[in-house]
């Protein structure tokens, strides 16, 4: 083995072992985003059941007043 074919190894493996790093921080910043979608549907989901929440409170007031 000459040492080009070795230094040719060497580059290739340090290619994929780059586009392995490459590969996993795409998959965690994927994850990352769908955590905070699921996220904001949650906050999104709480915030309507508190406004229905009011609006009953406010139409039973409104009809306890009458």
């Amino acid at each position: 083995m000459s040492s080009k074919t070795i230094k040719n190894g060497t580059s290739d493996m340090n290619l994929m072992h780059e586009e392995l790093a490459r590969a996993q921080m795409a998959a965690r910043l994927g994850e990352a985003h769908e955590m905070r979608r699921g996220h904001r549907v949650a906050v999104a989901r709480r915030m309507s059941r508190k406004a229905e929440r009011a609006a009953r409170q406010a139409r039973l007031a409104l009809a306890r007043a009458l």
